[in-house]
């Protein structure tokens, strides 16, 4: 990845992993500029978010909470993953699912 993509869409990747309006925010600001790097992150989080939905909903009312407490503390480390390789300016992708989520999502950005 080039460094001027990485150093323009590093502050939009930054915000997509801030809360749901984050990312929201993020994929706005991303159409005007259409950067790969940010696309990237704004992907892996969407995926990231999704799960944690389905987490919540599914798992945690009609399986049991506290295997949705388990699989919320593994998202949440994936998300820090995710997050840090935003602020290193690196295309990392999460562990496990990050490349589902660049397929998935691949028409974003």
């Amino acid at each position: 990845m080039e460094n001027q993509t990485v150093h323009e869409g590093k502050t939009i990747a930054i915000i997509s992993y801030i809360t749901f309006i984050g990312t929201i925010i993020a994929f706005i600001m991303n159409n005007d500029k259409h950067n790969s790097f940010a696309a990237f992150h704004i992907r892996q989080v969407i995926g990231l978010s999704l799960f944690w939905l389905i987490n919540g909903f599914a798992i945690g009312l009609y399986v049991n909470s506290m295997v949705a407490g388990a699989i919320s503390l593994i998202l949440f480390v994936l998300w820090i993953i995710g997050f840090v390789g935003a602020i290193q300016g690196e295309e990392k992708r999460v562990p496990l699912v990050g490349d589902l989520f660049q397929d998935w999502f691949k028409n974003i950005g």
